[in-house]
């Protein structure tokens, strides 16, 4: 029995509510999910009981629920965000409400604006949110070494929350062939953030957050040894009065969804093999979805 799953997604859907929010169309004969002139259709998305249907055939008792990268619309203006932030949300406490105990929802906070998060979260707490699931980069404001999210880190840490960072869309237009964008660009997303957030030492500053970084860590994974050559050789930049990154590492966790027998043994001796949690991906192919779950 697998007591947990980490990284599973789906996209709630209230047609009712749906039809009033800006640039978002649903065509519920097709299953289709229009958002800002791109489309949606992967179906096992919008069925939570297909999700709860796999759980039961790979022996997955829960599973911590986030929306997927195309819902991240981060593009969007302030107040757009806020009433998208709060759709999804609303929808995802639902889905888990009615999941039976079997699904806990991780709440999305749009990180390319700053202001809107601690009030966005306060909007939640007490409502059954397990976590809060932050996009690792996709979009050129977000810098997870920035000030501007000492506020959000600081009532994370308060309630001791597990923080799901999750790659969004990739920025860099050379990997938009051979489907690189995700191949290439999702683990580089998610290196990126986590070593700001290293090279800032926000780990060791907030040690009750539990963050977990998706894909077996990315880059990062492979990273770690460079990072702390840089403090053996005080590059310059380098912050010395703040965790070693050897150290920093053990404080946080990755999903085991690594593709590799040998990454997978390379996060259990970065991270720690307790550190290194289950995940499927569902539904999406680049996961573990049915062989090997």
């Amino acid at each position: 029995m697998i007591d947990l799953d980490v990284h599973a997604h789906l996209a709630p859907i209230k047609e009712s509510a749906l039809g009033a929010l800006a640039g978002v169309t649903w065509d519920s004969n097709q299953e289709i999910l229009r958002l800002d002139g791109h489309q949606v259709d992967m179906k096992n998305l919008f069925h939570p009981d297909r999700l709860i249907a796999r759980m039961d055939r790979h022996n997955v008792k829960r599973a911590l629920v986030s929306i997927p990268p195309p819902l991240y619309r981060q593009n969007l203006t302030s107040r757009d965000a806020l009433d998208w932030a709060r759709y999804v949300n609303e929808g995802m406490l639902e889905i888990a409400e009615v999941s039976q105990g079997r699904l806990g929802a991780l709440l999305y906070v749009p990180l390319e604006h700053p202001s809107l998060l601690c009030a966005l979260l306060n909007d939640f707490e007490g409502m059954g949110l397990e976590g809060v699931a932050l996009a690792a980069g996709g979009h050129p404001s977000i810098v997870y070494s920035s000030n501007h999210y000492a506020e959000l880190w600081r009532w994370l840490d308060q309630r001791n929350m597990f923080v799901f960072l999750h790659p969004g869309n990739c920025c860099d237009a050379r990997l938009t062939r051979y489907y690189l964008n995700n191949l290439v660009g999702n683990p580089i997303e998610t290196g990126v953030a986590a070593a700001h957030l290293f090279m800032a030492g926000v780990p060791e500053r907030y040690s009750r957050i539990r963050f977990c970084l998706a894909h077996a860590g990315g880059i990062f994974t492979s990273l770690i040894g460079r990072m702390e050559r840089g403090f053996d050789t005080t590059r310059p930049g380098v912050d010395m009065t703040v965790e070693r990154p050897f150290a920093s590492a053990k404080r946080l966790f990755v999903d085991n969804i690594a593709h590799d027998a040998g990454v997978l043994e390379l996060c259990g001796k970065i991270y720690g093999s307790d550190h290194v949690l289950y995940g499927s991906y569902w539904p999406f192919p680049m996961g573990l979805i049915e062989s090997g779950g």
